[in-house]
């Protein structure tokens, strides 16, 4: 065959090989969020992924895409059931060809999720799930976390709790949020005292025995006394606190982190308590808090809340992470660049930490003031506690 001949016909081979490769890249990004829509943790579910949506508009500049590739969120509901959110997950990853998966609301969906990450070989990115199993001895190297674990609270509130004298009963939920973080606090506190353990599901509709269980333990106890919360979901326990008026009958003061603006409506009955918090929006000082609370407000008529600005983070994580790898979603080459990655969030800056994917984060270490202007307590901040400062434990057996 004549040589000229040749040419043309390696250069039209060229160009078919050529096709795929520039296919895949423009394709579409899809990204299964995976939440609590409906059940008692509805609230955090729906801030999660109002944050998420935001969050993809702030950091691709309201182009929704990346290296040229469409940003597509599917939503789906696990109900706040693992089983739910077990199948939910496997349908994003087989039916749905998600590249990256974000979610889910409750730590104990989170746990039957982690399996079915590592089966399909897909990331997922654990927002606002706090559980410290999850990054912990449940971990495999497809799980990210940009949520706050229950080390990183127990540490903070340690901050502002844990002191010579101080004897603390703790109230939490009967799952792997509300145990995991007892058991980090425990970890935590190294001066003051913990009494009591007492767990009751999430839904609890009636606190009082719980409550009476407390006060037994700690009344007839020397030294400051404190109810340490640590609870999600609706109902919340604080309105009953404030109820029983325990600071005036027993000297049993509140202390618990921060929450959803709904919840904190009863800490304005608790002036002057102190805590840490995750975020709150009227604390961060930086530029994407500032875009975050100033375009809340114009669409929503009211401020970011606690899981807002977690899913925004996670949101910036996704961003940040393809843009690393100029759009290829491939998975290795996500954790090659999730793995150390720092980013800019409505809290600050968070870091990938290499050895568990945890994102080390600052906390805020609050004093509550009933301002007459807001109809919660506001949470006014005493200090922000560094991440460096924070010595939390490498938990996995990587």
């Amino acid at each position: 065959m004549n040589r000229r001949h040749l040419i043309p016909t390696a250069l039209a081979l060229a160009a078919c090989l050529a096709m795929p490769a520039a296919f895949a890249q423009g394709k579409d990004v899809k990204i299964a969020i995976i939440a609590s829509k409906t059940g008692p943790l509805e609230a955090y579910a729906k801030q999660t992924i109002v944050g998420f949506n935001m969050g993809l508009e702030y950091a691709t500049g309201g182009t929704m895409t990346v290296a040229g590739r469409k940003l597509v969120v599917i939503e789906k509901d696990d109900q706040g059931k693992p089983d739910v959110g077990k199948a939910a997950l496997a349908a994003a990853y087989a039916d749905d060809k998600v590249d990256i998966a974000v979610g889910p609301t409750a730590s104990p969906v989170g746990l039957a999720m982690l399996p079915v990450a590592e089966e399909y070989k897909k990331i997922l990115l654990v927002e606002p799930a706090v559980a410290d199993s999850i990054t912990g001895d449940k971990w495999n190297k497809y799980i990210f976390r940009t949520g706050r674990n229950s080390s990183q609270d127990a540490a903070a509130n340690a901050a502002a709790l844990d002191l010579p004298g101080n004897v603390v009963a703790t109230l939490a939920n009967d799952n792997a949020f509300g145990r995991d973080g007892v058991k980090a606090a425990k970890e935590f506190m190294k001066n003051a005292k913990i009494v009591h353990e007492e767990y009751l599901p999430v839904g609890t509709t009636d606190f009082t025995a719980g409550l009476q269980r407390i006060i037994d333990k700690l009344k007839d106890q020397p030294g400051k006394k404190y109810i340490s919360v640590g609870w999600s979901g609706a109902p919340t326990p604080f309105s009953k606190i404030a109820d029983l008026e325990l600071d005036k009958r027993y000297g049993i003061k509140l202390a618990t982190g921060g929450n959803i603006l709904p919840a904190m409506v009863a800490y304005k009955q608790f002036e002057g308590m102190e805590g840490a918090l995750y975020y709150y929006f009227g604390i961060p000082k930086n530029a994407v808090n500032s875009w975050l609370v100033a375009n809340h407000y114009s669409r929503y008529k009211a401020p970011p809340d606690f899981f807002t600005a977690g899913g925004m983070s996670a949101a910036i994580a996704v961003v940040e992470a393809l843009k690393k790898t100029k759009g290829d979603t491939d998975t290795n080459k996500l954790i090659t660049a999730m793995e150390g990655m720092s980013f800019e969030t409505p809290k600050g800056k968070m870091t990938f930490r290499k050895e568990d994917h945890q994102a080390m984060q600052d906390m805020f270490h609050f004093r509550i003031k009933n301002d007459p202007a807001f109809a919660w307590g506001v949470p006014e901040l005493v200090r922000v506690i560094p991440a460096a400062e924070l010595n939390i434990p490498i938990r996995n057996k990587r």
